[in-house]
């Protein structure tokens, strides 16, 4: 995890209900959350009647404590052991700038009576409305109430946990874009001050840039990194030369990130470094991405900010890949697949580097080592897609399956053959709305976090599949 997170709590009163649950409450709840592996901060229980927020003048001491304290959290988890106060809420949260995750305890039917009965049910329908009227953006997932000792709890925790990365890290993110955008590949074009308003800076770079970060590479570092390449997938049939020019890449792109604090990258991949360094850097962005660092091909800044928003919510890896294939008959299933990009930890098993077969066409027989070819393992995977358009940031999103569906030998790069529910419909709909042939992914499920933290927190606008 690029850090970890941490979640500030807040428990709501309310002096008709019962405010001994409230000691209860926070023991429960921060010894789930932690046990979960999520750090938690609190205000001393002395600060408030009851360790609790009630009524305006508690809801800006409670405030204040968001405030002395910012940074230190990305996500709050406003928790009602009773009714709680609206009043109080609203004045805590107005200005917290963070996602606000809304939970109520159930009541029980062997407890109601005047000094037991929660009403959190209530209370919470009362904090959601008045946190509408404010324009506090908030997040309540179904049920309504619900046990932190019930398994349901943890796994929200998790998707808000993922949700307040995304949130956090894309609302002040740098994309860099190495290099022009393929003439061809206008589906490639993005509006960088649409971006910039939703808190994205994209950092332009020509690719002699990069080449004159090669050149500042010293030997002893090149070595070094070209053992790291020969134990990461199958170097074998690349000649010495090329290893070392792929390294040289790998570490120019990495002091790049490293001087322009990049979050992501796209880089440039066709046709100059083909011509200029005579390897095509696939396999050199499938080891960045291997790393925890999105790394986009063909200068897809879009689809370089949807792989960051997976990767945060997943802790995993994440890959852009085309809709490249129709699988037979079946309308559920197609081949996604790139010239080699994929981290080999989402592959069914080390890949091997070859010569590039498109540019060998055109520029001759070695001209472009550097393709990783393989297989996506089966898996569970999240999908999504970010555009530009009309100043505004657009997105999809989806799940599906990668199966262990053969796929011909010939087929070159890597792919892997998906299923998902309704396919056609999805394919027709994204292509109406403009996007590119581009698609990200990274293993598991995470949509829901994904879309909420896209749609409410950070003012995307979602294409509906």
């Amino acid at each position: 995890m690029r850090n970890k997170t941490t979640f500030a709590l807040y428990f709501g009163n309310r002096g008709f209900f019962p405010e001994s649950l409230i000691d209860e409450a926070r023991t429960e709840i921060e010894t789930r959350i932690k046990a979960l592996g999520f750090d938690t901060i609190s205000p001393d229980k002395s600060l408030t009647r009851y360790g609790a927020v009630e009524g305006i003048a508690e809801g800006r001491l409670y405030a204040d404590f968001l405030r002395k304290n910012r940074g230190k959290y990305q996500g709050i988890i406003l928790c009602l052991p009773n009714f709680g106060d609206e009043n109080g809420a609203s004045e805590a949260m107005r200005d917290c700038g963070v996602p606000v995750f809304i939970h109520a305890f159930p009541d029980k039917l062997d407890r109601m009576d005047f000094s037991l009965r929660r009403d959190a049910f209530c209370g919470k329908l009362s904090i959601m409305d008045v946190f509408g009227q404010f324009g506090i953006p908030f997040t309540a997932w179904e049920p309504h109430t619900l046990s932190p000792a019930a398994p349901l709890f943890s796994e929200e925790i998790k998707a808000f946990g993922a949700v307040c990365r995304i949130a956090s890290w894309l609302k002040r993110c740098r994309i860099g874009a190495i290099g022009a955008r393929p003439t061809a590949f206008k589906t490639i074009r993005f509006d960088e001050t649409a971006l910039q308003r939703h808190g994205v800076t994209t950092e332009v770079f020509d690719n002699s840039d990069l080449l004159l970060a090669m050149k500042m590479i010293t030997p002893a570092s090149c070595r070094e990194k070209v053992e790291v390449f020969r134990k990461y997938t199958d170097f074998s049939l690349v000649p010495e030369d090329k290893i070392e020019t792929m390294a040289r890449l790998s570490l120019a792109l990495d002091s790049m990130i490293e001087e322009y604090q990049l979050d992501a990258l796209g880089l440039r991949c066709w046709f100059d470094l083909e011509q200029t360094l005579h390897i095509s850097p696939c396999v050199v962005l499938s080891e960045l991405n291997d790393r925890g660092f999105p790394a986009a091909c063909e200068l897809d800044v879009g689809n370089a900010l949807a792989m960051l928003a997976l990767n945060l919510a997943s802790d995993t890896p994440a890959a852009c890949l085309d809709w490249n294939n129709n699988y037979e008959n079946d309308p559920d299933k197609c081949i996604l697949f790139h010239c080699g990009p994929v981290p080999q930890s989402l592959m069914a098993k080390k890949g091997l580097v070859t010569d590039h077969p498109m540019f060998a066409k055109t520029l001759g027989q070695g001209s472009a080592f550097g393709c990783n070819v393989g297989r996506i393992r089966p898996m569970n995977f999240t999908f999504a897609s970010t555009t530009t358009m009309a100043g505004q940031v657009n997105f999809y999103i989806g799940e599906g399956r990668f199966t262990d569906d053969k796929i011909p030998d010939d087929f070159f790069g890597c792919g892997g053959v998906a299923q998902i529910k309704n396919l056609q419909r999805k394919l027709n709909r994204l292509g109406y709305a403009g996007y590119r042939h581009h698609v990200s992914i990274t293993e598991g499920y995470y949509a829901q976090s994904m879309r909420e933290a896209f749609t409410r927190y950070l003012g995307y606008k979602e294409t509906e599949l």
